[in-house]
């Protein structure tokens, strides 16, 4: 299992990767939680436009084992959708923090970040 040190976690195993300048955030789910559900074949992903509210459903993730929710870490803005996945789900098994990524958001409130879980902090829950 991999984490990446440059960026954020929540409990829900989604990564966020916060751009200061443009105040968006690229969210994924984790590689600890990719390798929980198995081989991806779906991902429902929020459309364009949604409006997010911290820890809130905003799309879903189907595995050969099961169907999991992906949720927002941040409110904000959906602003970018991955539209590879809708022919390539299994993009979040093979590069979960490259290509494999969820959605783009732009955040609402700068303070909704503290409640983000660090490296260390995300490495130590799930051990």
């Amino acid at each position: 299992m991999s984490l990446e040190q440059n960026l954020q976690y929540t409990k829900e195993h989604e990564w966020v990767k916060y751009d200061e300048k443009t105040q968006i955030a690229t969210i994924g789910i984790t590689d600890y939680a990719q390798q929980s559900l198995g081989d991806v074949v779906f991902v429902e992903l929020p459309k364009i436009g949604t409006k997010t509210t911290a820890n809130q459903v905003i799309g879903s993730v189907e595995s050969v084992k099961t169907v999991s929710d992906i949720y927002a870490p941040l409110s904000g803005e959906v602003v970018e959708i991955n539209t590879s996945l809708d022919s390539k789900p299994e993009l979040i098994n093979t590069a979960v923090y490259e290509a494999g990524w969820m959605c783009k958001i732009k955040i609402a409130n700068t303070n909704e970040l503290v409640g983000l879980l660090s490296y260390e902090a995300y490495q130590k829950s799930i051990l």
